[in-house]
């Protein structure tokens, strides 16, 4: 995801107005693909990330030494109110239990007039990174469960999540990225890493089965040389 998500965070940074002297907060921070953009427009001293993965902040905290990066969930954001200018969730929210309860937090910690803004993969139009993946699986297995169902992957349901938590004047758009691949190894091997839905569903297949999807999911492009990848998200922003 690393591959689509560093350039979909520039494009989402534009899109919430982040810009310099501004507080920011990067909910859900994971390795750090925001986080990176935000401390290159900020400095480390005015971005904050919290993540609920130990793994994953640990990570960012190794990468940002300047930045205070904290353990914690969306729905329970460990700040005071108005903390914050903008607070960010790249591909976060429909992860999280509660998307309502966590967009409702994000707006707590922002102060009035602050900009609190999401964005998604459109797995449910089927124009995610992760839609080729999930194509192929389908055709062998036609009723595995697949990404297209979470909270905010339709549009205009960012939208409505962000009015729903109290957000005002909201604003949605989608935001498209390409990213380029060596070759299918390339854009397969991620998949094998058990990272995510996608990374378990292939972890518990057995060899054969496994096998099988690789045949089919290399089926889908073309050839054997290097090729772009394109991906949409759709990203919604409102007031504080």
């Amino acid at each position: 995801m690393g591959r689509f998500s560093e350039p979909l965070a520039g494009a989402f940074a534009d899109f919430a107005g982040v810009g310099p002297g501004r507080r920011a907060l990067d909910v859900g921070c994971g390795p750090g693909a925001l986080t990176a953009e935000l401390v290159r427009r900020l400095g480390d001293g005015h971005v904050t990330g919290i993540d609920p993965s130990e793994a994953f902040v640990a990570a960012s905290r190794a990468r940002f030494p300047g930045v205070d990066v904290r353990l914690g969930s969306a729905e329970d954001l460990p700040f005071g109110d108005d903390v914050f200018d903008c607070a960010l969730a790249q591909l976060v929210v429909h992860f999280m239990a509660d998307p309502v309860a966590g967009l409702r937090e994000m707006a707590r910690v922002t102060g009035p007039g602050g900009t609190v803004a999401a964005c998604v993969w459109d797995h449910a139009g089927g124009n995610g990174p992760l839609s080729p993946f999930w194509w192929a699986v389908r055709d062998l297995d036609p009723g595995a469960p697949d990404e297209s169902r979470l909270a905010g992957t339709r549009e205009g349901e960012l939208g409505d999540l962000l009015t729903a938590a109290g957000l005002r004047d909201v604003t949605c758009d989608v935001l498209t990225v390409t990213t380029r691949f060596a070759g299918f190894d390339e854009w397969w091997e991620p998949y094998t890493l058990g990272v995510g839905p996608a990374g378990d569903y292939v972890r518990g297949l057995e060899p054969d089965r496994r096998e099988a999807l690789r045949a089919r999911c290399a089926a889908v492009f073309p050839g054997q040389g290097p090729f772009d990848g394109t991906a949409a998200a759709w990203t919604a922003r409102g007031l504080a």
